[in-house]
């Protein structure tokens, strides 16, 4: 089931602006009744998820890869979310992915298409349902607490050995959507991990791009609709857009590197910062029609 990262810090606005309240466009009107149905479906989803897990849940081992999968898949349906994905994520061997970070909406978009467990700062654990959430996918939470480093290292290599991948927001919190804000070195640590048979771990870098609303192009204006920053509220956000019609998102998997290739942490911030930031502009100013040769994300 969903992780939920970190409640957005207060943004630099030199970054970026920040709207006071969600754009309501004359052309896309909120269905409350759209809205209820589609959370209502949501939380029957969770429900039902949770009956068939309650053995794993009541262990308090969070449940496996397969089943969140399971259920990010189907959230997507609920919600009228259509995922395009360009280029290869690695499924074979120990992996980072890091990735831009816009929206409570990339946990969906990205545990829907890998089984994989988060990276979240250690409140997280304590917030009301999303902390549940975010245990039962088995998230890896990090105290701000230099001392406990190589606890948090081990724990980040037990779950890639249990069968799963991690999945680090290194941006440290959520932009408007359209820019990615520099990524922090201090969380690529996790890149020094080392395995017997594979060496040290591989990281990938991930764009994702909210570039379309039923079909058209969805520019800056319409875009905060969907990307949660700054000093937005999440029930009336989480409400708004669920009510509009269907959303697209590119996700764009880059070339993966390790540490080792660039020279160390700062390289490979900077690194994966400058890919990423490449694949989200091109998704955002190609955004592609229900034509395009980019292919549906497998189910």
């Amino acid at each position: 089931m969903s992780a939920v990262q970190a409640r957005p810090e207060k943004p630099d606005p030199s970054r970026y602006r920040r709207p006071r309240a969600i754009p309501q466009p004359g052309v896309f009107k909120t269905s409350r009744f759209l809205a209820g149905l589609r959370a209502t479906g949501i939380a029957l989803w969770t429900l039902w998820l949770a009956v068939l897990n309650l053995r794993s849940i009541l262990a308090k081992r969070g449940v496996t890869p397969a089943v969140t999968m399971q259920w990010h898949k189907m959230t997507q349906r609920i919600a009228a979310i259509d995922v395009r994905v360009t280029g290869t994520p690695i499924r074979d061997r120990p992996v980072l992915f890091v990735a831009n970070h816009a929206s409570y909406l990339d946990i969906v978009v990205l545990g829907a298409l890998l089984p994989c467990s988060f990276v979240s700062k250690s409140e997280v654990r304590d917030w009301p349902i999303f902390g549940w959430l975010a245990v039962q996918q088995r998230t890896v939470f990090i105290e701000r607490d230099p001392r406990k480093a190589d606890r948090h290292l081990s724990e980040m290599k037990q779950r890639i050995e249990d069968g799963g991948c991690l999945v680090l927001f290194p941006e440290g919190t959520s932009s408007d959507g359209s820019r990615v804000l520099p990524f922090k070195s201090a969380l690529f640590q996790s890149a020094s991990i080392e395995f017997p048979k594979t060496g040290q771990i591989e990281v990938q870098t991930v764009s994702i791009a909210y570039n379309r609303l039923d079909g058209m192009p969805m520019g800056r204006a319409l875009r905060p609709l969907y990307t949660w920053f700054g000093d937005m509220e999440l029930v009336p956000h989480l409400m708004g857009w669920l009510g509009l019609g269907t959303v697209g998102v590119d996700v764009v998997f880059h070339e993966p590197l390790r540490m080792a290739d660039v020279g160390g942490r700062k390289e490979l911030a900077q690194a994966t910062q400058r890919a990423c930031t490449q694949g989200l502009q091109t998704a955002l100013h190609n955004a592609p029609q229900p034509s395009s040769p980019i292919f549906q994300a497998a189910s």
